[in-house]
Formats: structure tokens, sequence, C-alpha cells
């Protein structure tokens, strides 16, 4: 079975994988969620050897009884609340570093390792269905968004580039553009999601990832350090490959929430899969926001 690159994704299919089996086959027939519900399988057996009705399966592997299966609205309707929620705290705290500039670099610094704490427990205790912890993710969010969104869009492009707000309004369309555009493609199967294609994505973001690291320290020590953020040639190019990368990633979301959906996870798990696609869209509306400022610097 694939794995996605979200780590957020990851864990949910570790974790209701075990129904994939049900009322359908491999290839992804509709699932009967009664059967699950009832976590009825033959005798030494449970979900994850795709058996059919029997002895009760062992306790860990049985779906919530009272509980219904998740569908594409509950998807929907939590992304939508907590996009909402970031977007507030996003408006509030560009307002008030528009106010008072010197709560540029607290807000900023504060609002992501708050955001990155909050994301790193919910991944690690694997409690990203819970509605309060992925709220709060997105309002810190929202909080580091806002601040960081006014010091690229009035500081890094200097008094010779466009007006203030504008690169920040290309880079929502842009960010949304590119995620309505990538569900399109997933829509049509255009790219297909096979098991080789998430291997490569994968490895691509592992690459991406270590050569961030090795510019952060490298910056320590060399003005500018490998030139994967200063502006230049080479860190246009590399904002293209992490926007591409980012846009590849979400086929990769929507393949496993599709997944989920047929498997017949529980509805709270529509709270994972929107943290989930948040968490990528933040990172892809954050390179697109960089890509700009360069090319809108003096």
């Amino acid at each position: 079975m694939r794995q996605s690159s979200n780590p957020v994704f990851k864990d949910l299919n570790k974790e209701y994988g075990r129904y994939a089996t049900f009322g359908g086959n491999a290839a992804g027939g509709a699932p009967q969620v009664g059967r699950a519900a009832t976590g009825q399988y033959p005798q030494g057996q449970h979900p994850q050897a795709g058996q059919y009705p029997g002895q009760p399966a062992p306790e860990q592997y049985r779906a919530e009884p009272s509980g219904r299966a998740m569908t594409i609205d509950d998807i929907v309707t939590k992304t939508a609340m907590t996009l909402g929620v970031l977007t507030i705290a996003a408006v509030i705290s560009f307002v008030l570093v528009n106010g008072n500039e010197s709560l540029a670099m607290p807000l900023t610094f504060g609002g992501m390792i708050v955001g990155l704490g909050l994301s790193l427990f919910a991944i690690f205790t694997r409690r990203t269905d819970k509605p309060a912890l992925v709220l709060a993710y997105a309002a810190a969010e929202g909080v580091f968004l806002g601040a960081i969104s006014y010091l690229f869009a009035n500081i890094a492009i200097g008094e010779g580039g466009p007006p203030g707000n504008t690169i920040i309004v290309q880079a929502v369309v842009g960010t949304f553009g590119v995620f309505f555009g990538m569900l399109v493609v997933y829509k049509t199967g255009a790219i297909r999601v096979t098991p080789k294609f998430t291997k490569m994505i994968v490895g691509a973001l592992f690459g991406v990832l270590a050569l961030m690291v090795v510019n952060l320290i490298a910056s320590f020590f060399i003005d500018g350090g490998l030139g994967l953020r200063d502006g230049g040639p080479i860190a246009i190019i590399f904002s293209l490959v992490c926007i591409g990368l980012a846009a590849m990633s979400f086929l990769i979301d929507f393949d496993e929430a599709d997944k989920l959906i047929r498997m017949g996870a529980p509805e709270k798990t529509a709270w994972s899969v929107s943290f989930g696609l948040t968490v990528t869209l933040v990172w892809l509306y954050l390179e697109i926001l960089r890509l700009l400022s360069y090319f809108s610097s003096d």
C-alpha cells in the first residue's frame, strides 16, 4: 500500500488501513460500513486479514459503533472551518503589524513556533482528529502568515516595489488556483497516483528539506548560504521546485482522503484530513509569496 508524503495522512493510512477490504476488494469496492461497525470477523482473524462476519474482532480493530462514516461533505466543511479560523487570525495579525511594525517579528516567530509545536504534538500523539487542536493550529498559523505576509509585502520588496498588499492577493489567488487546479487534475485522472509516483514525490520532498537545512546552516558562515533564498536565479528555481512539489503533494493528499472515505473511516477523521490539507496549503502559500517577492524587489 502506498504511503502519503504528508505525515498526517501517513498516520491515518496506518490507523484506518485495516478497514480497506470492508465489503469490497483491493481495487476499492464500496465499503460496507455496517460490518466495520460491528467488528464481526472469523475466529482468530481481524480486519487486516480481509475476512468477513464471524467472531468479534479484537477491540483495537473495531470501528466506533455509535459513529458514522466520513463523507466528502465532512471534509469540505471541516476544511472550510479550519481555513476560516486561519484567515481571521491572519487578518487580525496583519492589521496589528500594520499599525505597529515592532510586532512583526514577535508575531512571526511566535506564531511559527506555536504552530510548529502544535502540529508536531498532533502528529506524534495521533490527535489530528481533535477539533480544538486543529483549530488552535490554524489560529497560530494565521498569526504567523499575517505577520510574515506584511514583512514580505511591505519590507522585503523595498520602496520601489508594487503597492504593499499586491503580492499578498496574488499569492492567495495563486495558492487556491493551484489547489483547485490539482483537484481537477486528480478528478480527471490526468496524473495517476501510483506507488512509483508517491515514492518519487516523497524522495524529492526529503531532498528539498535536506537542502533547506544545509542552506540554513551555511547561512551562518556564508552570506546568503547556498543561494537558495537570496532572490537570485538559483533561489527562483528552488522556489519553483518547491511549488511544483507542493502541487504534486495535493494529488497524494486527495488520493489518501479518497481512500479513507472508501474505507469507511469515522466522521471525525475529516478533521485530520483538513489538518493535512492546511499544512500543504500553508507551505504552498509561503513559497508563492516568496517567489513573488523576488520578482517585486528592487
